[in-house]
């Protein structure tokens, strides 16, 4: 079978999609980004501001300062590290975990919604590309070799 010449825009178009399905599930006080240094650090528990503003692509005063609002509103913590009492980690609080799980649900009956307006075969078809996909993006691609001299038949 051969591929649709217009798949990649498909895909691009339906990734939009479910962006903005995500997002109108994910409308909440807590701004964009504090939602996302929230994100980070529940799944990261040894990252300290340092590794957050690599993470964020920020210089650390900036990643300090979201940290300082969200420490501000309840949602994150500054504690040592019981390795080295002079690192600080960030945690996200109790109710940040809340918050992220109230989030995550929201997201997932939004998602829900639209496909429960798709035919179940379409929906399990969808699962089987969905998979698939995601094992393809995780693949490693050989490398090429980049000597130029290196001749191809």
């Amino acid at each position: 079978m051969e591929r649709p010449a217009d798949l990649a825009s498909a895909i691009d178009a339906a990734a939009g999609t479910l962006i903005a399905v995500l997002d109108s599930a994910s409308r909440h006080q807590v701004p964009p980004t504090q939602l996302r240094v929230l994100t980070l650090l529940s799944s990261r528990p040894e990252t300290n501001v340092n590794a957050l503003a690599e993470l964020l692509d920020v210089v650390p005063s900036s990643a300090s300062r979201l940290c300082d609002r969200l420490e501000a509103t309840g949602l994150l913590r500054r504690t040592a590290d019981p390795r080295d009492r002079r690192e600080v980690r960030l945690v996200p609080t109790p109710a940040a975990l809340t918050l992220l799980g109230e989030l995550a649900e929201r997201r997932q009956r939004a998602v829900q919604a639209v496909l429960d307006r798709m035919p179940v075969r379409m929906q399990h078809d969808l699962l089987l590309s969905l998979v698939a996909f995601g094992r393809a993006a995780t693949q490693s691609v050989p490398e090429q070799p980049t000597d130029s001299a290196v001749q191809t038949a």
